[in-house]
């Protein structure tokens, strides 16, 4: 049965929090007080202008409880019912104008309880306004339901005064159990997340990072809901408990429920047609639009959800895009592409600058007695058309998965390879460095493509989008340890264990290969860094840049922190940190992130000096000049080597018949996909090889 209370009219709009959770010497109106910001000096109504409002066919419960502006024109206000404290800034004979929607300011055929209202507010038949403070020149039409409780969250997974444990909203990602939940909060980062899910055998740290989110927020009950400036709403239904920046628009959503959805007049951020999304927090300039469906999320800023899309229990980071398709229980860090109705990734961390196909099923069933499967995938992870792998499963960095339905769990410890299912052969195949093989063009542009598409304003944590970096040359190196070690056929190919969780042969092909591109690429990056260190610091001599060396000789181990890449010990430094109380808030660790963004370079210049003297086998003694100038034309050889594959990658697609059969001339086949002599992404390659081999020259003379 519904209990339905019945209550006294006149009490609707007061009593908004029980007198027992309002602090001593408050009143229900505290915390609304601190809340509006806006500065309007209000004043009680006077007799014509509540002649006027009567005439009008407004109602209130009480007019003496009305209050308003020194601009206020009661004829901007027409077949209002009031109930409560109401406050209502300017109100001006203007219309305003967003996307062809034309409003006259004012408030029209709507019931509003207990709520402040800005100056030139456009209100128009909103059944159920209640609780609410609204910002300047905000735009409200058609809107069944937007209200705000005493225990209102906005989406973080606190808990208020008077309610149990069990009422905390958590973020079950990783896993489908629950094991690695964490608690979502506004301005959450992808590092957190990580942290948080990531280290669950360290209770002492868990239980810091859970206190960090309470003493974010208050347990005070009676906090309202709030609009900013600029903000345009029309044709929703329900809107419960949902906090709104400013200059955001929302329009035809289903149901809005325990939202923040962070917005500013630089970063706007929109939500359309039949989206449903509860227990959530959007961040600034997200674009969520057509039928998505999320709850228990968090978006980061500047992502996307599009055309159906489900993110339930899941983190998506920041210039992210996931459309007509289903995240479950996941981790997703930045630069993350998921397209197509029928792509699906369940249970997963993935590392970002990652690209699902069409049909791909990642997380398809459990190969355990319970739902507590996972998959783990570094950066650049790609599983093509139809691909389904099962959990557990785990990828080196820059894995693309052919298509194909793998059987078992898989563990490629390789990064930069081609991972294939040969039914008919009933064998895993992998190429080990694939990308730099055969497939440069795509490596090079995604590398590009990332920083450019990364539209964050305030960029707390530095991410790393270059294919060559401290985390990818280290496992580099751990692949070389393992194919040095294989015994190889008269073609190259090799037969490895521990890669498939079947009886079935994993097969490894051009290995020798892979090998020379690898050491090849680790010199390359070594080089590069000490060429852009000795250019930025415009040294005149070779001594200068080795005093600025390292006197290390270890190479450092990093870890993915949310698309951030930090040093190990660093890490494990914070993590002692925050037990010993030297960090103490969410605020702190997010200073760790800027900080270590600053390092970054220094960090990443001794990681590969370090690297350079590893596969060398040398002692930084033994780094010459004569050696640098060496390496300094390898790497011009090197660059060209990548130009040429990049161009020749690109260029089969014009070579090959079956894509150009669909052209009755070459004529048409450059109209329609451009010619390859005008590609822009190649010229710029070919420009940035004509710079390393100008700028290689001038740095020799110095060493004569």
């Amino acid at each position: 049965m519904n209990i339905i209370q019945k209550h006294p009219v006149n009490n609707l709009g007061y009593n908004f929090v029980d007198k027992k959770y309002i602090p001593k010497g408050k009143d229900e109106y505290y915390l609304r007080n601190q809340q509006n910001q806006a500065g309007i000096e209000y004043r009680k109504l006077n007799a014509q202008e509540i002649e006027a409002l009567v005439r009008n066919r407004n109602t209130s419960d009480d007019w003496n409880r009305i209050f308003v502006s020194k601009s206020f024109n009661p004829e901007l206000v027409k077949n209002c019912k009031f109930f409560g404290l109401i406050r209502i800034g300017k109100l001006e004979p203007f219309y305003l104008e967003f996307h062809n929607l034309r409003m006259p300011v004012g408030l029209y055929n709507s019931t509003i309880i207990s709520s402040d209202i800005g100056n030139n507010v456009c209100i128009d038949n909103v059944n159920y306004l209640s609780h609410y403070i609204i910002g300047n020149e905000v735009m409200i039409a058609n809107v069944n339901e937007l209200a705000t409780t005493d225990h209102a969250k906005f989406g973080n997974g606190i808990i208020k005064l008077g309610e149990e444990e069990k009422a905390r909203v958590w973020m079950e990602l990783c896993n489908e159990n629950g094991g690695r939940s964490v608690i979502p909060f506004n301005g959450m980062l992808a590092g957190d997340a990580w942290l948080w899910s990531k280290y669950r055998d360290d209770q002492e740290l868990l239980e810091k990072f859970k206190s960090f989110t309470e003493n974010r927020f208050d347990k005070q009950r009676g906090y309202y809901g709030k609009i900013g400036d600029r903000t345009v709403i029309k044709n929703c239904k329900i809107i419960k408990d949902v906090l709104v920046g400013t200059d955001a628009y929302f329009k035809g959503a289903n149901k809005l429920k325990n939202l923040t959805v962070n917005s500013d007049e630089k970063r706007t951020s929109q939500i359309g047609e039949g989206c449903e999304l509860v227990n959530g927090i959007v961040g600034y300039g997200c674009r969520i639009f057509y039928g998505v469906k999320a709850v228990r999320f968090v978006m980061s800023s500047h992502s996307q959800l599009k055309y159906g899309a489900r993110l339930i229990n899941s983190f998506l980071g920041n210039n992210s895009t996931i459309s007509c398709c289903e995240v479950l229980n996941s981790l997703i860090f930045p630069s993350h592409e998921q397209h197509h109705n029928n792509s699906f990734l369940c249970a997963s961390t993935v590392m970002g600058q990652s690209n699902m196909a069409a049909g791909a099923t990642i997380g398809s069933n459990h190969n355990s007695r319970a739902a507590d499967g996972e998959i783990v995938a570094g950066r650049g992870f790609w599983p093509g058309l139809c691909v389904s792998l099962k959990h557990n499963s785990k990828f080196a960095s820059f894995c693309i998965i052919a298509k194909g339905d793998f059987p078992a769990e898989l563990n490629i410890p390789v990064p930069f390879s081609l991972v294939s299912n040969d039914v008919a052969g009933n064998k895993l195949v992998v190429i080990p460095g694939y990308w730099f093989l055969y497939n440069l063009y795509a490596l090079t542009r995604n590398a590009r493509k990332y920083l450019d598409r990364d539209r964050r304003t305030e960029k707390i944590q530095h991410i790393e989008y270059h294919f060559l970096a401290p985390d990818t040359i280290n496992e580099i190196f751990s692949a070389l340890n393992i194919l040095e070690k294989l015994e190889l056929d008269k073609e190259g190919r090799a037969s490895v264990t521990g890669w498939e969780n079947t009886k079935r042969k994993t097969e490894l092909l051009k290995v020798p290969q892979a090998i020379l591109v690898f050491k090849e690429m680790i010199r390359y990056y070594g080089t590069m860094e000490l060429l852009n260190h000795f250019q930025a610091n415009r040294f005149l001599h070779f001594e200068e840049l080795k005093k600025t060396l390292s006197a290390k000789i270890q190479r450092s181990d990093w870890l993915n922190i949310g698309g951030q890449l930090i040093q190990r010990t660093e890490v494990e430094k914070l993590k002692r940190n925050i037990k010993s109380g030297k960090v103490k808030s969410w605020e702190d660790l997010h200073n760790f992130y800027r900080q270590e963004g600053q390092t970054y370079a220094t960090d990443k210049l001794n990681h590969a000096y370090t690297s350079l003297l590893e596969i060398l086998n040398i002692t930084p003694r033994q780094f010459t000049p004569a050696l640098f100038k060496q390496l300094l034309k390898q790497a011009v050889d090197t660059k060209e080597w990548i130009c040429k594959g990049i161009f020749d990658s690109r260029a089969k697609d014009y070579g090959n018949p079956f894509r150009k059969m669909v052209y009755d001339t070459n004529e048409e086949m450059n109209k329609v996909i451009g010619r390859l002599e005008d590609n822009s992404f190649i010229q710029d390659q070919l420009k940035e090889l004509d710079e390393l081999k100008k700028l290689v020259k001038s740095i020799m003379r110095k060493f004569k």
